[in-house]
C-alpha cells in the first residue's frame, strides 16, 4: 500500500535569525517539505534570560507553530534547547527535535584527543547541556564551555567580519589552546555565520549541529511515514515578532536565498 503524502509543515523557531542555519540544512535534506519559521526577534537574545523566561518564550513559540498545524517542531535555538527541550518534548503532541544532542554526537565521533570545547550563550554554557550530552556518550571526554555573549548581537547587526569580530573572538577563545581541544562545537545557531573568523582564531575542527539536526528530522519523518511526497513547489512561511524588513536583510545572508511570504506578529499573538 502506498504511503500517503503528509502536507503538514515542519515548524522551526529561534530567538532571531540564527535558526535559519538549521532551516537551510533542513531544506537540503527535505526539499519537498512545507516549512514554517518563527523568529522571536522582539525578544532576542534568549541567552541572557532566566530559565523561567526562556521556558515561557519557548512554549509561546511552540504553541503558535502548533496552531499552524505542524507535524514536527525543531527548536533551533541552542539556549532554548538547553533549557526547554525536555518540557516541550513531554507536553507537545508532535515530535520535538533540539540542536544539542545531534551536535554532541557529531563532536564525540570527530574527537581523537577526548577534549571537546563548546561555545555558546551564557545560559547554554551554564546549563551544562552539551557537557551532559557528551558525557552520556563517553564519560571519559573532557569538556570545556566558553560563553561568547557578544557574538549573537554582532551577527544580528550584520557585523560578521572585520576587526571587531576578530578581536572579540580572540578574547573569548584564548583559553582553547591551553585546554587542547581538537573539536569545537558551535553551540549557537548564529555562530556558523562567523565560522571563518572562529576557525582562524581557534585553529581546530568545528562542529555545526545544524546539519546533524536536519538528519535527525529526516529520520523521524521517514520512520513515522509522514513525509510530504508531493512534487509541487513547497510552501515556506516566515513569521517574526519585530521588523520583517531587518529580518529579511540579515536572514537572506543566513539562508543564502531570497525570503518572501513573511509576516510580523505581536508577541501577545504567541500565547
Amino acid at each position: 500500500m502506498k504511503t500517503p503524502s503528509d502536507k503538514r509543515p515542519i515548524g522551526i523557531f529561534d530567538s532571531g535569525v540564527g535558526g535559519l542555519t538549521v532551516l537551510k540544512e533542513v531544506i537540503k535534506k527535505l526539499p519537498s517539505e512545507n516549512i514554517i519559521y518563527l523568529g522571536d526577534t522582539a525578544r532576542v537574545p534568549y541567552g541572557a534570560r532566566s530559565p523561567e523566561i526562556i521556558m515561557k518564550y519557548s512554549l509561546e513559540c511552540a504553541q503558535f507553530l502548533l496552531s499552524r498545524g505542524i507535524k514536527l517542531l525543531v527548536v533551533a535555538c541552542n539556549t532554548s534547547s538547553s533549557i526547554s527541550l525536555p518540557g516541550l518534548a513531554q507536553d507537545l503532541p508532535v515530535p520535538v527535535v533540539g540542536v544539542v544532542e545531534p551536535g554532541a554526537r557529531a563532536a564525540v565521533a570527530k574527537s581523537r584527543s577526548k577534549k571537546i570545547a563548546v561555545i555558546g550563550t551564557e545560559t547554554t554554557i551554564k546549563s551544562g547541556s552539551y557537557k551532559r550530552a557528551i558525557k552520556a556518550i563517553d564519560y571519559s571526554i573532557d569538556v570545556m564551555g566558553l560563553a561568547c555573549p557578544l557574538f549573537v548581537p554582532l551577527v544580528e547587526e550584520g557585523w560578521i567580519r572585520g576587526n571587531i569580530v576578530s578581536l572579540t573572538a580572540q578574547k573569548y577563545l584564548s583559553p582553547l589552546k591551553k585546554f587542547g581541544a581538537d573539536v569545537l562545537i558551535l553551540g549557537c545557531t548564529h555562530y556558523p555565520i562567523i565560522k571563518r573568523v572562529i576557525r582562524e582564531v581557534a585553529e581546530t575542527n568545528l562542529i555545526d549541529s545544524a546539519a546533524e539536526t536536519a538528519k535527525e528530522v529526516k529520520c523521524i519523518l521517514e520512520e513515522s511515514k509522514v513525509l510530504r511526497l508531493d512534487n509541487s513547489k513547497p510552501e515556506r512561511e516566515f513569521f517574526v515578532t519585530d521588523s520583517p524588513k531587518k529580518f529579511i536583510q540579515i536572514g537572506e545572508m543566513f539562508l543564502g536565498q531570497k525570503i518572501s511570504n513573511i509576516s510580523g506578529i505581536n508577541v501577545g499573538d504567541l500565547k
